[in-house]
């Protein structure tokens, strides 16, 4: 087939204003989500990991179970359990105490992100 790209679990993206730093989620556009791979500046080109699961970091004074969705805080750069005015981007897979750093999650499917 001619016009595959690739498989999708890893996608290319512009890093947007501010950069990336590898390990830390990205939302893209409003419905594109990703781990960051690699560290860069705005405008370099970047990878993201769409699908899989992560280690993350998560907002501490949180506890988080196995199977609690969770949500993208874009100005914190954490997940949390917050719906409002945020972006489902996956599902813990590891339970994560209070205080905690991070949490294990799976990502939600080719990296898309819902509000």
């Amino acid at each position: 087939m001619r016009n595959y790209v690739q498989p999708g679990e890893r996608v290319t993206i512009t890093a947007p204003s501010g950069g990336t730093t590898s390990g830390i989620g990205i939302l893209v556009g409003t419905h594109l989500f990703g781990v960051a791979l690699t560290t860069g500046a705005q405008n370099d080109s970047v990878e993201i990991l769409t699908e899989g699961v992560v280690e993350i970091a998560k907002t501490s004074a949180l506890a988080i179970s196995v199977g609690d969705l969770v949500y993208w805080d874009s100005t914190n750069k954490v997940v949390n359990k917050t719906a409002s005015s945020q972006k489902l981007v996956g599902m813990a897979v590891g339970a994560a105490a209070n205080p905690s750093a991070t949490v294990l999650i799976k990502l939600l499917p080719n990296g898309v992100a819902i509000a």
